[in-house]
């Protein structure tokens, strides 16, 4: 533990960690039994469309999740593009600004329109109150985003959605294994989408799923993932190749038998960072609501400058050269990032909440990337800075600008990782 300011890596001494410590190191699971079904896959010589891991995967996730139908797709951005072209969204689709570009560009790779919505302060998930008001002719469709794994106000936006008669979807790119008063995420809106890239707490390297009790419309996304095939081989749907391959449904079968223990290992270090961040002046932990299940993935932290003493990039900047590579989630938003900036004729739309929260926000390492005790070592860094906050701010200015800071966060995740 580092406990004086001569000790931090910005004054000479030697950082706390001597690897890398990443945001979104993989889960593996027991890789003899991953070995086995990798061979099983190689003596069937079945290894994509819709082989029998990928039928058992899809079956036993439906009956975790408590939902009719779960498809498994190539990735989470490809089943949120299916998912949107499926339900018959057109024009104009509500989402938070504040999500993983990729539920954005979904959106417009389709044509349509994305129209940002600021979110709500506590949860980070679309204000209901703010998607009503931004309802046009033009609009079709929302996207709720259930940010950190912590539940959309499902039910809000389904009277919305209703009154309006628009369809909802959610991306649950983050909520795999969460509830919402009692009924796991997967559940609500027309279709739920997950990823299940890499850096999920379960994971099949590279995937994604759809989950609805829709029968009509689950029968549609089976075709519309397979080039638009039925089953009697006759083209009648514009399709696609969203199809996961089988050793993709390997490696989640694999994890789906240790997915308890991954949730519990993710929620020790959970509360171990809750313990030793807790009363800390300008420090708020993102938490979820009591009594809901939660895979415990993200750690999240919301700086606020004035009561921290020091801005979240000034911190971020102590902890990169400590090796523990954090991350700004999800600066600067999506509606400030191209092209969508470039395309707006006038001002950026304004999102105060939003524009205050990709200043704050810092997701910390956790899950796979870190072990024993390095929650509480990372904590204490963050402790023994904030409290040093003028003579670490007197240092940073000594060195190189905040921006060059932000450059290199922008990339900060473990080599070949990109969160989708």
């Amino acid at each position: 533990m580092k406990t004086c300011l001569s000790e931090l890596a910005m004054f000479g001494s030697q950082p706390a960690f001597a690897a890398p410590l990443y945001v979104g190191r993989p889960h593996t699971g027991q890789r003899e039994r991953l070995f086995e079904r990798i061979s099983e896959v190689l003596d069937r010589r079945w290894l994509s469309n819709n082989g029998p891991a990928v039928t058992e995967l899809e079956a036993r996730l439906a009956q975790r999740l408590g939902v009719r139908h779960c498809l498994m797709m190539c990735n989470g951005t490809i089943a949120l593009e299916v998912a949107l072209r499926a339900t018959g969204i057109t024009g104009e689709v509500i989402v938070p600004s504040l999500t993983f570009v990729a539920t954005v560009h979904a959106v417009s790779w389709l044509g349509l329109t994305p129209v940002f919505c600021d979110v709500d302060p506590e949860t980070h998930n679309l204000d209901p109150r703010r998607v009503e008001a931004l309802i046009s002719p033009r609009t079709t469709g929302i996207i709720g985003v259930h940010l950190w794994g912590r539940p959309c106000a499902v039910e809000a936006l389904a009277g919305i959605a209703e009154r309006h008669r628009l369809s909802l979807i959610f991306d649950a790119a983050h909520a795999l294994g969460c509830t919402w008063r009692g009924q796991q995420i997967g559940r609500f809106g027309r279709a739920e989408v997950f990823s299940l890239h890499a850096t999920k707490f379960f994971h099949t390297v590279e995937g994604g799923a759809i989950t609805t009790n829709d029968d009509a419309l689950a029968n549609r996304i089976r075709m519309m993932r397979n080039f638009g095939f039925a089953e009697s081989g006759d083209v009648v749907e514009h399709g696609t190749n969203a199809k996961m391959n089988e050793f993709s449904a390997a490696m989640g079968l694999t994890l789906l038998e240790a997915w308890d223990s991954l949730i519990e290992h993710n929620r020790q270090q959970f509360e171990r960072y809750q313990t030793a961040l807790g009363g800390l002046a300008g420090v708020r932990l993102v938490e979820h609501e009591p009594g809901e299940e939660r895979n415990y993935q993200y750690v999240v932290l919301e700086i606020d400058p004035i009561q921290a003493g020091l801005t979240r990039d000034e911190l971020l900047a102590v902890l990169e050269s400590e090796n523990i590579f954090a991350r700004r989630y999800f600066y600067p938003g999506c509606h400030r990032a191209q092209p969508y900036l470039a395309r707006q004729s006038s001002a950026p739309p304004e999102l105060p909440v939003t524009e205050q929260l990709v200043e704050r926000v810092l997701c910390l390492p956790a899950g796979a990337a870190i072990g024993a005790g390095d929650a509480q070592r990372v904590s204490a860094i963050i402790r023994l800075a904030l409290s040093q906050a003028s003579a670490v701010r007197q240092r940073l200015a000594e060195r190189a600008p905040v921006g060059a800071t932000r450059a290199r966060a922008a990339v900060s995740l473990a080599p070949g990782l990109v969160d989708v």
